[in-house]
């Protein structure tokens, strides 16, 4: 199972005591405990936090939790990555060193860095994609901050894209990054204009880079390479084929590099389907696009691969005995309340801007 770092389920973990909410039935929920939160040199499931970021967003109304946290912590927070960074002679290099050791702060996460396009994406490793944006949001506005505070200048991203939706970039998110978000991409990328590559690092540090490199590689050639669970591999292979209508096993096995019939078979043995986790996927998926009261139901369906609403309709009210608009009208009673977690909901905690 991926681990991380754990930093950014400690920076909920304090926003939500800023906002005096008691927050240990969360913890539990997205399966950590308080002591794990604790202790700052713990690791914590990957999958965990991004549950934690996804509980925290909903009890303090956030819905842009991720972009808040990471406009307002401080960098030095990310620990060793960060200095690495910051020691190294340009912004290619600190980009380079990202993408090797990036696995030491998330192994749920692969950074892939393109010199040439400046180029950054980031691919889900043993996590499913389609359970997250408060993370990717936050990686990407600290990439971004990063950039702008090692070479002091206010460097505009010349694309972003994600691969989950929102209906637009807000306006407080556009202003900070510069740029809109393009939402519902099939890939997760954040790209910069080439003559940033170059650019000189302001505290860059010959010496104190080739100590802490060591120091990377040490950690590296300690940890053990991560298993990748072949379900979260076909859910992040189909979820972008879903609205094209392409989402087929056949497809889907071409993409992870086997037969049609070896991927039936792996499946079979960890006792799953094809049809039965892309059903799963649906129904998760439905319902997340369902609690956005702006995302008409008919697109809700395209995004889904239906390519009627009433073939949509009978599908949800088979899954769950409601139709869409009436699931919708009622809501999901799962996340208005929870054991131990009282209250639940309490105003946005005030900006912290002044820390970073």
């Amino acid at each position: 199972m991926p681990s991380a770092t754990g930093g950014i389920a400690r920076l909920v973990w304090a926003r939500l005591q800023d906002a005096g909410i008691e927050a240990n039935g969360l913890l539990s929920r997205a399966g950590l405990t308080l002591k794990q939160i604790e202790d700052r040199k713990a690791r914590l499931s990957a999958e965990s936090q991004i549950r934690f970021l996804e509980l925290g967003a909903e009890a303090l109304r956030d819905d842009h939790l991720g972009f808040h946290l990471a406009r307002d912590f401080d960098l030095r927070e990310i620990g060793l990555l960060y200095y690495v960074a910051a020691s190294s002679g340009t912004i290619a290099e600190a980009f380079a060193k990202a993408e090797r050791y990036c696995r030491l702060a998330n192994e749920g996460i692969s950074l892939r860095f393109a010199a040439k396009e400046m180029t950054i994406t980031l691919r889900y490793v043993g996590v499913e994609r389609r359970s997250d944006q408060h993370q990717i949001e936050f990686w990407l506005t600290s990439i971004i901050r990063m950039n702008r505070a090692l070479t002091n200048r206010r460097l505009i991203p010349s694309r972003l894209k994600v691969v989950h939706r929102r209906r637009t970039t807000p306006a407080e998110v556009r202003s900070f990054l510069g740029r809109e978000i393009e939402f519902g991409s099939d890939v997760d990328e954040i790209a910069f204009p080439v003559s940033v590559g170059p650019m000189r690092i302001e505290s860059a540090d010959h010496y104190l880079n080739d100590l802490l490199v060591t120091h990377c590689e040490q950690a590296l050639a300690h940890r053990k390479s991560v298993g990748v669970p072949l379900r979260s591999s076909v859910e992040n292979a189909i979820a972008p084929l879903l609205p094209h209508r392409e989402a087929r096993v056949e497809e889907i096995a071409r993409r992870l590099g086997m037969s049609h019939r070896t991927l039936v078979r792996r499946l079979a043995l960890e006792g799953l389907t094809f049809s039965g986790i892309l059903d799963e996927m649906k129904i998760d998926l439905a319902k997340s696009y369902l609690k956005n009261d702006g995302l008409p139901i008919s697109q809700t369906a395209w995004l889904l691969g239906y390519g009627e609403v009433s073939a949509f309709t009978h599908a949800f009210k088979r899954w769950t005995g409601m139709t869409p608009r009436q699931w919708r009208a009622t809501g999901d009673p799962k996340h208005a309340t929870g054991p131990g977690d009282t209250p639940l909901h309490a105003k946005p905690a005030p900006s912290n801007s002044s820390r970073s």
